[in-house]
């Protein structure tokens, strides 16, 4: 049983949700980030990412960083440009970017289903990665981020949120990037009731986004509850802030791969390695033209098992041979096929999640991205792959397998500051 619940939000006032709304912590780096709050002081980056209101000499991870987030946001409340709803309420989020729209739940997720594994995840997490969002959540006493869940489509659920949605949002804005916010809160009680009765029948759930954010999440609820050895499961740090959407209408676009050299090879020797389990295809004129600029949509992979090569200046496909597809769902998967034939047993990348020579790159970027990077370094190499499907995400996480890092990237992103779940009040 799924225990999904309604929860109190503190959320921005109306007229200012566009401006708080903030692409989340984990997208940018410190500079980054204090750009954008220097742009844009209402931010939520503000909160999310404190450091930014300190000279960049201070530890972003002292104390007095995440005290100033703390503070930041109670001083948000007491001027009102954040409120806190006065009763338990599902919301519902839609986002829409190129026409397309993806509408979920938002309430709150059990940590004991995290735990016992009814919330399956699909990639490990670095527990140095979990720390800061752990101190941040524990001096907040707070969750500020919400987690990017999903499940497999529900009729019931469906209509419930076709019908909620045709009446007006309280919040309706499109951000700079062009995708459109909008948010519809739920106060009946009893529609509230049915919505949670829906998820219990729904199992398992399973993490899209932020492994991290989740972990981080439960390990602070687990921390209060040692402070709490009294507990009854009831308070809200038994729950981590989510948003629940439909798997059919997600979208995962390509997570690749630039590489800083070619581990002692030249270009011919590596080539001619990769002919034992690809077939080899030069793209690239000879004389170094090109029939399109746009390198998104001259290059990339258009079917699973075809890969994009870009090195020396030249584009190449390579198409996988039979042989290196088994039927595990982990090893399967076409970011395992690179890793597992390429990457480490030619170029030695052999723990990807922690080795400097590999740089991820979303595919919201492009191509010319990748370009770009490998034009920027002598002897870089880059690969685009054809995006994992989300019918092998849940493969994966049913088999309680893990995915190699970076094997997803989801778009459009959940902006925080939206919601904020107070795991005690």
């Amino acid at each position: 049983m799924t225990i999904i619940r309604p929860f109190r939000s503190i959320r921005p006032a109306k007229a200012l949700a566009s401006s708080i709304a903030a692409l989340p912590y984990d997208v940018y780096n410190r500079s980054e980030a204090k750009s954008v709050v220097l742009e844009n002081p209402l931010s939520f980056l503000k909160i999310d990412r404190a450091e930014t209101q300190f000279p960049d000499e201070v530890d972003m991870y002292s104390d007095q960083v995440y005290d100033r987030a703390r503070d930041t946001l109670l001083e948000m409340l007491s001027d009102g440009s954040m409120i806190r709803d006065e009763s338990d309420c599902f919301y519902l989020y839609a986002l829409t970017m190129n026409g397309r729209t993806q509408t979920g739940v938002v309430g709150c997720a059990s940590i004991d289903d995290y735990l016992n594994g009814t919330i399956r995840k699909h990639e490990n997490t670095r527990e140095e990665k979990e720390l800061d969002r752990i101190r941040h959540v524990d001096t907040l006493s707070a969750q500020t981020g919400p987690i990017f869940l999903t499940y497999r489509q529900n009729r019931q659920l469906h209509d419930i949120t076709k019908a909620l949605t045709s009446a007006a949002p309280i919040s309706d804005f499109t951000a700079e990037d062009g995708i459109r916010h909008q948010i519809w809160k739920i106060e009946d009680k009893g529609i509230c009731s049915k919505i949670s009765c829906i998820f219990e029948q729904i199992n398992p759930i399973y993490i899209a986004d932020g492994h991290h954010r989740a972990a981080s999440a439960v390990k602070a609820g687990v921390k209060r509850r040692e402070l709490h050895p009294d507990y009854n499961g009831k308070e809200e740090f038994n729950y981590f802030l989510s948003v629940l959407f439909p798997a059919e209408e997600l979208m995962i676009y390509d997570y690749n791969r630039v590489i800083d050299d070619l581990n002692g090879h030249t270009v011919e020797e590596f080539l001619t390695m990769l002919q034992d389990s690809f077939l080899i295809e030069r793209l690239t004129p000879a004389d170094g033209s090109t029939v399109d600029a746009n390198y998104s949509n001259q290059y990339r992979p258009t079917t699973k098992g075809d890969f994009s090569m870009y090195c020396d200046g030249t584009w190449y496909k390579l198409t996988a041979k039979p042989h290196l597809y088994q039927k595990d769902p982990v090893d399967n998967l076409d970011v395992s096929i690179l890793q597992n034939t390429v990457l480490h047993p030619l170029l030695g990348i052999e723990h990807p999640s922690s080795d400097s020579r590999i740089h991820f790159v979303g595919g919201i970027r492009g191509l010319d991205e990748l370009v770009r990077l490998v034009e920027q370094k002598s002897g870089r190499i880059a690969f685009a792959l054809f995006p994992t499907s989300m019918d092998e995400l849940l493969a994966v996480a049913d088999a309680g397998r893990l995915m190699p890092p970076n094997s997803t990237w989801f778009e459009p992103k959940l902006r925080s500051g939206l919601f904020i779940h107070e795991i005690e009040r």
